[in-house]
């Protein structure tokens, strides 16, 4: 079944105009809203940062159908797993069905200035999500819990406000591993737009196949997100331009890695031309 949700981006917007977005994106017949989850925007200057999850109990609030989430929230360095799990089960109590947890191995643009970490390799950062997933799905399904993994643990943790049915858990990827686990073990798979189609067709989506039938699921059993950024004006040299201010998404993964400050992420993204900016989404 194919469905339209609204990316309620909010780097770009503060809370309230986000909102207000929202609310008219269930009016015009959306399906859902998916809010990101950043301590820090990826540009300093108009750039913005609401706390996600108080702006989805605003959202609940304010609408009526729509589904909720988050993509992505990171469940391993900001957030121990077991505040998680608390807070996606009060929304899911909140409201019953319409919310879902979307979640990521992280950026350290929103971990290390939030936490003075040092950034571990992405070796650490799956092992991280591997164990902070089944910690919440254990938190969810018992209780009394008592956890000793390697990352994180837990003395007798009962989440005691749930809903009767789990929230969903959506897995962001990029990569064959993250796919293939997001069909063996999640309710739905994320992704973005603006990479070779051949990463779509030939690694992501048959690796989401493979977990599913690894798991013994129907093919059909999962939700297959891809975001999409669009710039639309009558004016096209204003469309382009307009994707400056997500220049940021189009720099490629060494132009960026280890970059944790705003300002410096707009330098690099400024120094981008108008060309490659628009990678970043569609004009």
């Amino acid at each position: 079944m194919f469905r339209i949700g609204y990316k309620a981006s909010a780097e770009q917007f503060g809370a309230k105009e986000l909102l207000r977005y929202a609310v008219m994106a269930e009016k015009v017949g959306m399906d859902s809203v998916w809010v990101s989850d950043h301590f820090q925007p990826w540009r300093h200057t108009g750039g913005q940062a609401p706390f996600s999850l108080a702006w989805l109990g605003a959202l609940g609030a304010s609408t009526e159908r729509v589904l909720m989430g988050t993509s992505v929230l990171t469940p391993t360095f900001r957030y121990h797993p077991s505040i998680v799990a608390q807070a996606f089960a009060t929304l899911g109590s909140l409201f019953p069905g319409r919310v879902a947890l979307g979640i990521g191995t992280g950026e350290s643009l929103n971990e290390v200035p939030s936490s003075g970490l040092a950034w571990p390799d992405q070796k650490e950062r799956t092992a991280r999500f591997k164990e902070a997933f089944d910690l919440i799905k254990k938190l969810w399904s018992g209780e009394r819990l008592t956890f000793q993994g390697q990352f994180y643990k837990t003395e007798n943790a009962t989440i005691y406000d749930r809903p009767e049915k789990s929230v969903p858990i959506y897995v962001a990827g990029a990569g064959p591993f993250m796919a293939k686990f997001a069909g063996q073990n999640a309710e739905g798979f994320i992704c973005t737009s603006g990479k070779q189609p051949e990463l779509y067709s030939d690694t992501l989506l048959p690796n989401v196949n493979q977990g599913l039938e690894k798991a013994g699921k129907p093919l059909d059993s999962i939700d297959r997100l891809i975001e999409m950024k669009v710039s639309f004006d009558t004016d096209l040299d204003r469309a382009r331009n307009d994707t400056r201010f997500w220049g940021a998404l189009a720099l490629k993964p060494d132009e960026k890695v280890n970059v944790e400050d705003p300002l410096e992420m707009e330098r690099l993204a400024d120094a981008l031309p108008v060309e490659r900016a628009t990678e970043s989404g569609r004009t």
